[in-house]
């Protein structure tokens, strides 16, 4: 069942959090439904592991043939692996940073993207959604060179994509977190090894604080909202992480062999 995060007459956002399998070997993921006057998006829309659950939870609440984008913050696995899938079964175009422009059709069959793609420049843009709009903030290096962050200005709900992400389960992640000082442990290391450099999350506060957020939200983990977002923007303003934290020794010649675990065996 999804999260409603925030729903009106014309407007409603929905956050999936479980459609992978707790004992599977993936990490837990989020997906979004927005939609507006009968137009929908679904944000970072994920895996084959979790396209038939999200396509059919989706149906629940929106007819899938009305579904005009497919928004995507970067081009991981995790975030548009089931890309083939959508693109067959839906009219949705795939909306994604330039960058990977010319990447995403490795997720599919050959012909499959043309006059489906729409490139986003490094500095964003405001993408129409029904009788609103989805805001398309830069987010580069946080934690991909290509790399966009969602602000839905009627929900002031601003989507985050792998800044802000904790480490937990798919039903811890449906509560908000209001207060960031015990959910620290649970995103510190992710932070301290995919978000490329303080300098880049300090440009990036200093954008993110000029909008009214009601609430943030990463595709991993739980939602920020009350004061832990205050807190957020702080934490990341002092936070060293990726290049501030390497140096020589760990640039040199590898001495040990690899572990290599057992094979599976037939069934």
């Amino acid at each position: 069942m999804p999260i409603e995060l925030y729903r009106d007459a014309h407007h409603a956002c929905l956050m999936f959090t479980d459609l992978i399998e707790e004992d599977e070997q993936a990490v837990q993921s989020n997906q979004f439904l927005i939609v507006d006057n009968g137009t929908g998006a679904i944000i970072d829309p994920g895996g084959n592991l979790a396209f038939n659950e999200l396509f059919l939870g989706m149906s629940k609440y929106f007819s899938p043939q009305k579904l005009s984008y497919l928004v995507a913050s970067h081009a991981d696995p995790d975030i548009i692996a089931s890309l083939d899938r959508w693109l067959t079964s839906t009219p949705a175009r795939l909306v994604i940073s330039r960058v990977w422009q010319r990447f995403v059709p490795h997720f599919t069959k050959v012909g499959k993207t043309e006059g489906r793609l729409i490139g986003v420049p490094d500095s964003g843009g405001r993408l129409p959604l029904g009788q609103s709009e989805l805001w398309l903030l830069p987010a580069h290096f946080l934690h991909s060179e290509g790399n966009f962050h969602f602000y839905d200005p009627v929900s002031c709900i601003l989507f985050t994509g792998d800044l802000g992400v904790s480490l937990t389960s798919g039903k811890a992640a449906q509560v908000a977190v209001t207060d960031l000082r015990q959910h620290i442990p649970l995103m510190e290391g992710f932070h301290k090894r995919y978000m490329v450099s303080n300098k880049v999350l300090r440009l990036w506060a200093r954008m993110a604080r000029q909008l009214d957020i009601s609430m943030l939200v990463p595709q991993h983990g739980a939602p920020m909202a009350g004061a832990a977002i205050g807190q957020f923007f702080d934490w990341v303003e002092s936070l060293q992480c990726g290049i501030d934290l390497f140096d020589e020794r760990d640039y040199q010649l590898p001495s040990a062999p690899i572990a290599l675990p057992p094979l599976a065996r037939a069934a």
